[in-house]
């Protein structure tokens, strides 16, 4: 996933946890503009920021390829362009936009390159056809909306065809800065952004495009970020401090009961891997209710739990006088007997998470929920949140904030949109961001070991905000930890339980 270098304001949390959307990153610009830094001050800096990054990253001897747009993008790639030529390095440079259409302060950034010895060509293939170097992408910003124009279209994708480094100036052209679409978009190893940290270079694609996401706050003064914050990374450590410390003389009862309910025919290993991960992480008590024929494998793997078979919801309505949080999904299939089973834990008031095809039914709507969900937590995956949502996977994708924030509002609970860039909403909490995880996580089983962690963590009192990003922290992290033994390809749940022991140990 993209990972963020962190600048500090004095006196605060970090600027790099703190993401903004478009709008709040224009009016911080703003902002500094009305307070007397120029717009020319600011490109100049944001190209020796730029500049410097690069240089750390590529060294000092390659040519640079510089794409130019017409916005001022494209007037922070002229300065960059100029800065690097006349430190004596090479520098090629294609522009897509009419210098006549270029703003006052693009268009001086442009005199300043052409007077520095950069080398202007015609067409971007000349830019990049039979070329060494490190690209540098100043075709679009946060100004940018909408489908990119076929004439930017195409130069990137001659950019994303050239197999060359590439830098991204502020984000990746074409990629959505509020909601990390990026259906054309360039693909970046390095995205040097500038003021803050967007939301949409850490969910969505562009967590694909980013690349290494270090960001420059410019030397704004502090005072200047009075926007809406749109979103917030969440640090498992400070997260971790959420949890409750044991009394000396603490017994199981004091730290919750979870109850799994789960596991049809096939899934049996889904309830197995919950059970385990809620056991790792701290619930005092675990039940797992499940078909007969999984009882033995349950118990041989974690002999911790208590396990019993249920044929019908009948069978399950006396369990559920016993727990405190119950997590109703993995594995429970959708069958008559899983329609049961939901209808039962439906009929309580304790905190439950949700997930799996427990959502599934739900938004197929053979089940009502006449409920509150206020102590709860759903855990949709893009398909799943679709279905919630009447929507479709794509849409979900395109704008994730949005689409995290509207499942919150229409059900009530603590909501975690899974995927790249995991999403948490809570009612009245600041969108939460996981930035950690990876491709690895992609497998079997990753799901109900988060359902286990999260409802471990309902179990010991935290609120369903504080769980859900606790839980997504620690499961990610686990996960990071996990993969540099195992490597992406050949990661499985079961193997994020030792560095999930170990991020609890601290």
């Amino acid at each position: 996933m993209s990972q963020l270098r962190q600048e500090t304001l004095d006196g605060s949390l970090p600027l790099s946890s703190r993401l903004y959307d478009a709008a709040g990153v224009a009016q911080i610009d703003a902002a500094a503009q009305a307070a007397g830094q120029s717009s020319e001050q600011l490109m100049s800096l944001a190209a020796r920021a730029a500049l410097a990054e690069l240089e750390d990253e590529f060294g000092r001897d390659l040519p640079l390829l510089v794409a130019c747009g017409g916005g001022n993008n494209g007037g922070d790639g002229f300065a960059l362009a100029a800065l690097a030529a006349s430190r004596g390095r090479a520098v090629h440079l294609f522009e897509l936009a009419e210098p006549s259409r270029l703003s006052a302060t693009a268009a001086a950034a442009r005199k300043f390159a052409q007077q520095s010895g950069v080398v202007f060509v015609d067409t971007a293939s000349e830019l990049l056809d039979d070329r060494e170097g490190v690209v540098v992408d100043a075709l679009l910003g946060i100004g940018a909306s909408g489908a990119v124009r076929q004439e930017y279209a195409a130069v990137i994708e001659l950019i994303n065809a050239s197999g060359l480094p590439v830098v991204a100036l502020d984000l990746p052209s074409g990629l959505c800065a509020t909601t990390g679409r990026g259906d054309c978009a360039v693909v970046a190893d390095l995205t040097v952004t500038f003021i803050a940290a967007k939301l949409g270079l850490f969910t969505g694609r562009g967590v694909a495009l980013a690349g290494e996401v270090v960001l420059h706050s410019l030397d704004l003064d502090e005072a200047l970020y009075t926007a809406p914050v749109a979103a917030q990374l969440i640090d498992v450590d400070e997260a971790r401090e959420r949890l409750p410390l044991r009394d000396r003389n603490g017994h199981k009862g004091l730290y919750g009961h979870v109850l799994i309910v789960g596991g049809d025919f096939g899934g049996g290993g889904a309830v197995a891997l919950a059970a385990e991960a809620a056991l790792r992480s701290g619930a005092g008590l675990v039940s797992v209710a499940t078909r007969p024929e999984h009882v033995a494998a349950v118990l041989a793997r974690s002999p911790e739990a208590m396990v019993y078979g249920v044929t019908s919801g009948q069978d399950l309505e006396p369990l559920l006088t016993r727990p405190s949080v119950i997590v109703v999904g993995p594995g429970l299939g959708q069958s008559a007997w899983s329609e049961q089973l939901l209808q039962q834990v439906l009929k309580t008031q304790l905190p439950l998470l949700l997930d799996a095809d427990a959502l599934n039914i739900l938004a197929a709507g053979r089940l009502q929920l006449r409920r509150s969900l206020s102590n709860s937590v759903i855990t949709p995956h893009p398909g799943e949140a679709a279905r919630l949502l009447g929507s479709s996977s794509s849409a979900v994708q395109a704008d994730r904030p949005a689409a995290v924030r509207q499942l919150q509002a229409l059900w009530g609970s603590a909501v975690v949109l899974k995927g790249a860039g995991t999403l948490v909403a809570a009612d009245n909490d600041l969108l939460g961001l996981c930035a950690e995880g990876n491709p690895g996580m992609a497998s079997a089983g990753m799901g109900d070991l988060l359902s286990g962690i999260i409802g471990a963590l309902l179990a010991q009192q935290l609120s369903g905000g504080d769980a859900a990003r606790l839980g997504v922290a620690l499961h990610a992290t686990a996960a990071d930890r996990a993969v540099s033994s195992c490597g992406e390809r050949s990661l499985l749940a079961s193997d994020l339980l030792a560095p999930l022991i170990e991020l609890l140990a601290v």
